[in-house]
């Protein structure tokens, strides 16, 4: 039997953990549903007014609406995990890049320039660590803009299977998890209809929101991501084709980098 001042503590903790997951489940279910939404109307079909006739004929002439509608543009979207940085940082502004981490997103950036490629823009996590490896990087890609961004800021996007021991922050994923999916839905898609030309995005975040990412986009188990592993720095690379496929073409990719500047923090 519980001491009543010690009943009464553990009613008052139940009936705040219950308001807050309540509270984060309903954050989480808006988040979805608005970008299932949008997810939706991308499809070729829900852009099309099905009760519309042809007025001569009197079908509806599909086919060749839908022809209208139809995506045409490949999006190229390169997730980039930050560099290393302090561990030792209290706050988020002391957590900031080391010498080698600073070197690594040098190594990194290089990489992306010698790659060609005409990047539309960088979208990077407002965290220190990300923001400021996106700096370096975008020396080595000027007049590429930059974008912050808070939805892709580091947490714990779902509990993994199997669980593991060391690691159980189970009270983060009601928010953090409602906010990395909000993310994948608004970043990653197929093109907009309106969109000619194949498009080169560069996504400068953190390695449980990339690998998070990676399962959802190639339909895999969500909860599987704690099983890969990403390198400080490493790009990943995904294709979204117009008709929504998506295709990975390098995961973690690090062989630009000496082995002695490859970290893993």
């Amino acid at each position: 039997m519980l001491d009543v001042s010690v009943q009464g503590w553990t009613d008052r903790l139940w009936a705040y953990l219950k308001s807050r997951c309540s509270a984060a489940l309903s954050e989480q279910k808006e988040a979805c549903t608005k970008e299932a939404v949008i997810e939706a109307r991308r499809e070729p079909l829900a852009l099309i007014n099905l009760k519309k006739k042809n007025e001569e004929t009197g079908e509806e002439e599909l086919s060749s609406r839908l022809e209208h509608c139809r995506a045409r543009a490949t999006r190229h979207i390169f997730l980039i995990r930050h560099s290393q940085y302090n561990l030792d940082g209290r706050a988020d502004k002391d957590r900031t890049l080391t010498p080698l981490g600073r070197e690594q997103a040098e190594l990194t950036g290089h990489r992306l320039a010698s790659l060609g490629l005409k990047f539309n823009q960088i979208i990077h996590s407002s965290m220190t660590r990300a923001t400021e490896t996106t700096e370096i990087i975008s020396k080595y890609l000027p007049g590429v803009k930059k974008i912050s961004t808070d939805l892709l800021r580091e947490g714990a996007p779902i509990e993994p299977d199997p669980p593991v021991s060391h690691w159980k922050p189970e009270a983060v994923y009601y928010e953090d998890g409602a906010r990395i999916e909000a993310a994948f839905r608004n970043f990653i898609h197929r093109a907009d209809v309106k969109q000619e030309e194949d498009s080169y995005e560069i996504f400068v975040c953190h390695a449980n929101v990339i690998r998070y990412i990676v399962c959802r986009a190639l339909q895999f188990p969500p909860e599987g991501w704690l099983r890969m592993s990403l390198n400080n720095g490493s790009i990943t690379h995904l294709v979204i084709r117009p008709n929504g496929r998506v295709a990975l073409r390098t995961l973690g990719d690090t062989g630009f980098m000496p082995p002695d500047k490859i970290t893993r923090t």
